[in-house]
């Protein structure tokens, strides 16, 4: 018998279940005694596959469950508001995964995601979590991948974005101190590109195959992508969150959106006031940029290409603005966080991929007079234990 707290994947609250193994994490042998909120998975690689935890949970208490983590989060660094109804991304939403390749035979590699607890890859079929052009490109998606093995050490991963355009695919992982892939295999990369009807091939961000420009609409813009380009994982959930806040910024007279990325929020929110917009990648900068000029209704926009970690908006620049948004990677935005609480910004919109780092920077904002006055959870990543979230704060 374990002395403390065991964990057991894939069981539920309330379940009697056999387990092996030592320690505090045992693996499941039965379930002996079900919970009434167990359902059949939706998929055949479910506990093979290491992409998902939680298909076996009833959506409800599922995604009860992760609000209360997300409160609980929140409590650690004495954080409370009001927690909106979260918003749930459904099956086949998701508009980028990220699938890993293995050498197969000729025509078609093997592809797919890391096995639990492994480096060993589950070769799939399906996967319901994938936009239904997705899922319907992995056969074309592994014959791609068949030409990226002349060297051995290649272990190539497909970035695999749906955008309006159609496909755009960034591999990356292909063995280049060997001089990369050679002419030929380029060629055929680009002809089953072609065959397949993708609308762009790179290589570590260096076009290999582009029948025409991926491009998606955010607001009132039509944005030309970059190579690897960050975008929200669902269309549903981006336009949720970009609606959020819009309406949070409402009746703002100068706006700084910050890691701004390609402009999930930038071109909403300078339809309501002049906007700001910073971010460290000049990728995403130019993308930004560019597609400014057919955007109508903008109350006017300055870019620019700034590492807000290393050099943050500081009080000063910010002394017209009198609304900021900051959209972080998982590390959080405590230099940026630091500027905002010491400036006059009256409301400021935080969202996060990371609930604790958004409690650590919420926490700044609130010891120097700002309240956490609601907040919207988001779970667009289903049937893992992550979510996602905005967060309003005012003086």
């Amino acid at each position: 018998m374990a002395a403390g707290p065991v964990f057991v994947p894939f069981t539920l609250p309330g379940e009697r279940v056999l387990a092996q193994g030592s320690g505090e994490r045992r693996d499941l042998v039965e379930v002996l005694s079900a919970s009434d909120q167990r359902i059949e998975p939706a998929c055949p690689h479910f506990t093979i596959c290491g992409g998902c935890a939680l298909q076996h949970w009833a959506h409800e208490p599922y995604l009860d469950w992760k609000v209360e983590r997300l409160v609980g989060t929140l409590a650690r660094e004495r954080v409370e508001t009001e927690i909106l109804p979260a918003y749930a991304a459904g099956p086949g939403t998701r508009r980028r995964v990220t699938l890993h390749a293995r050498r197969g035979d000729r025509d078609a590699a093997r592809l797919g995601y890391k096995a639990r607890k492994s480096w060993d890859l589950v070769d799939i079929d399906v996967c319901p979590i994938a936009d239904a052009q997705i899922q319907a490109a992995i056969p074309a998606l592994k014959r791609l991948a068949a030409r990226l093995f002349e060297h051995p050490k290649s272990a190539p991963s497909l970035h695999v974005t749906l955008t309006d355009s159609g496909l755009d695919i960034d591999i990356t992982g292909v063995e280049a101190k060997s001089g990369g892939l050679s002419a030929d295999a380029r060629m055929q990369l680009a002809e089953r590109a072609a065959e397949a009807d993708f609308a762009r091939v790179t290589l570590s961000g260096e076009v290999a195959y582009m029948a025409r420009l991926p491009q998606v609409r955010l607001g009132p813009a039509r944005v030309s992508l970059p190579p690897g380009a960050f975008l929200q994982a669902t269309k549903g959930a981006e336009t949720v969150m970009a609606d959020f806040v819009a309406e949070a910024a409402a009746g703002a007279t100068r706006i700084a959106d910050l890691y701004c990325g390609v402009g999930t929020f930038t071109f909403r929110l300078a339809e309501i006031a002049p906007t700001h917009a910073a971010d460290f990648g000049p990728g995403a900068v130019a993308a930004l940029s560019a597609a400014l000029a057919g955007a109508p209704g903008l109350k006017g926009v300055t870019v620019e290409a700034r590492d807000l970690v290393r050099r943050p908006l500081l009080v000063h620049d910010l002394r017209h603005t009198d609304v900021a948004v900051f959209d972080p990677p998982r590390a959080g935005a405590a230099e940026q966080a630091t500027e905002l609480a010491n400036s006059r910004v009256s409301r400021v919109i935080g969202v996060s991929c990371n609930p604790a780092t958004f409690a650590r920077d919420a926490r700044v904002l609130i010891d120097a007079g700002f309240r956490l006055e609601r907040l919207l959870p988001v779970d667009q990543f289903l049937w893992s234990p992550h979510i996602e979230l905005v967060g309003v704060f005012s003086r």
